[in-house]
């Protein structure tokens, strides 16, 4: 169900750290919004697990294991992040 307070439908939502804790947080809120989400971490089996629940909620959800620590990987994912 989207919020009353804003309108995501139609937009995607990068979220970084959001297999777990706060990021997990921001992004269940971003989807009730009517967001699509994607999710990114380092761990693609916490990943996996984040993206099957929201999705059994009803969520659209990606997955994009990369390191936002490393420009390397940044960049390396962004032709992915596009074609999603």
């Amino acid at each position: 169900m989207a919020s009353t307070m804003f309108d995501l439908t139609g937009r995607t939502a990068l979220v970084t750290g959001s297999s777990r804790g706060l990021g997990r947080a921001m992004a269940d809120g971003l989807a009730e919004a009517g967001a699509t989400i994607v999710l990114n971490g380092v761990d693609p089996a916490r990943l996996a697990t984040a993206a099957t629940a929201m999705r059994a909620a009803g969520h659209r959800v990606h997955e994009s294991r990369f390191d936002v620590t490393s420009e390397t990987e940044i960049v390396a994912a962004f032709p992915e992040l596009d074609a999603a």
